[in-house]
This record gives C-alpha cells, sequence and structure tokens, in this order.
C-alpha cells in the first residue's frame, strides 16, 4: 500500500523529510508538556477544552499512524509509552478521565529521543549533542522523572492538599523533597502522600547523582576498541588502555 509505505517512510525512513518529521514530533511533544503546565495555572475554560481536544485529536493519529505500520502490534501495544498515550488520549478527549493525567505525554519526549535513528541524526546534526550525549540523555532522565512525579503529585494531591494548587506548587515540593532540602512548608497528605514522597527520595536522588556524576567526570568518547570490547576512551586516546589496541578514534578533525 503506497499510503501505508509512505507513513512507515516519515516514522523509520532515514530521509532527510523523516528526520524533519521525527523533529517536529519532538518540538510537538514539548510545546504540548509546556501547554499542560500553562493550563494548570489557568481557570478552566472553552477555550483550554478545545484546545485540549485539538492535542488529544492530534496524539491519537500519531498513535494510530505508529500502530498500524507496527509489525508488533501486541508488543508495541504493551509498551509502557503506548500505554501512556492511551492514558493521555482518554484524558484529553475525555477530561472526566482525569484530565491532569496528560503530563504523561513526557514519556513520549523520550522514547522518541531515545530512536536510534533520531539520536544518530542529532549526533550528526549537533556538535554539542555529540560530546555531551551522556550528559543531555541523563539530564533528559532526570527531567522525566521530575516531571511525572511532579504530575503524579499535582493530581492525587489537588482538591485535598491546600498548599498544592497549581502545577508550580507540586514542582517545588517535588524538588525540595528529591535535593532533600525539605522546608516543610508543603507536605503530602495521608499515608499515600508519604510514601510517594519517600519514593521521590529514593529513586529521584539516585537520578541526581547519576547526573552529577557524569558532569564531573572526564569528558569520554563511545568507541568499541575490537579486541577487548571496551567502550569509554579518552577523547585524545590512540591505544585502548586495556589490552593495548591500536584505536582509530574520529573526531572533529577527522578527513
Amino acid at each position: 500500500m503506497a499510503l501505508k509505505n509512505i507513513v512507515r517512510e516519515l516514522y523509520e525512513g532515514g530521509s532527510a523529510g523523516a528526520h524533519r518529521f521525527r523533529y517536529g514530533l519532538i518540538s510537538f511533544d514539548i510545546a504540548t508538556i509546556v501547554f499542560l503546565i500553562v493550563s494548570s495555572f489557568l481557570q478552566r475554560s472553552p477555550v483550554i477544552g478545545v484546545i485540549d481536544i485539538v492535542i488529544g485529536l492530534l496524539i491519537l493519529a500519531d498513535f494510530i499512524a505508529r500502530f498500524w505500520i507496527s509489525r508488533n502490534r501486541l508488543g508495541d501495544l504493551m509498551n509502557p509509552a503506548n500505554l501512556a498515550d492511551i492514558v493521555v488520549i482518554a484524558s484529553l478527549l475525555a477530561p472526566f478521565a482525569g484530565e491532569g493525567l496528560a503530563f504523561l505525554r513526557v514519556v513520549r519526549v523520550l522514547r522518541v529521543m531515545r530512536s536510534p535513528m533520531v539520536l544518530s541524526r542529532m549526533r550528526r546534526d549537533s556538535t554539542l549533542f555529540r560530546q555531551n550525549e551522556q550528559t543531555v540523555m541523563a539530564a533528559l532522565n532526570l527531567g522525566l522523572f521530575i516531571f511525572v512525579t511532579t504530575g503524579i503529585v499535582y493530581e492525587s494531591q489537588r482538591g485535598i492538599n491546600e498548599h498544592i494548587t497549581n502545577y508550580a506548587d507540586a514542582l517545588y515540593f517535588t524538588v525540595s523533597t528529591l535535593t532533600t532540602t525539605g522546608f516543610g512548608d508543603i507536605t503530602l497528605q495521608g499515608h499515600w502522600g508519604r510514601m510517594l514522597a519517600v519514593l521521590i527520595m529514593i529513586f529521584g536522588v539516585s537520578l541526581f547523582l547519576r547526573l552529577i556524576q557524569i558532569l564531573i567526570r572526564p569528558h569520554k568518547v563511545e568507541h568499541k576498541c575490537p579486541d577487548c570490547g571496551l567502550l569509554r576512551h579518552d577523547a585524545d586516546a590512540v591505544h585502548c588502555k586495556h589490552c593495548g589496541r591500536v584505536l582509530h578514534i574520529e573526531d572533529e578533525g577527522a578527513v
């Protein structure tokens, strides 16, 4: 089918148009996240409701297109990122199901950013990304955790916690708990709220320390040694420090 081949090329192909399409998906997801955050500060209105429906329909179209070209539909359907998309679509098109659950849309950003084709293209298009890929991905993982956790805090506490009335309050609590600052001016209500705070501290601090570790350690490049398999080397390495094999690491001056 010609149309199906066109759609598959857009999602999986290596053409310039396909890469632009996937960059467009990332931009759309980021814009959606910004809107969700901003709208949490605004009083619910018909305009916001219409925008929610439009975003929901676009996400639904994206989901249907990916499901249509999938070679393993059942496996893809059970993928956590796709399940998150289903929840997001329901929350936007049927707000009574919990409109705030649309924050799970951030999971899609991580999935697209981890696509081998997207990563390969970004390495080629951006020197900054190529030189700091691990830092960018670690920051993305931390950002994903903060965003999703903040959304969970906001959804579970609004209406029952007078100190959490918008997304900024939930973000403030999440970050202060994550960094173990714990000012104490905002606390989560109930036993489940306290358990959530414990999970934020345990998992969040681990991700935060991982990011700091990457930021302070010497810059390394990934180049698998053909003999011993050592993956990370100094940027100017000539020999593998594990087995001594001569390496041919490409750099910006390579011809």
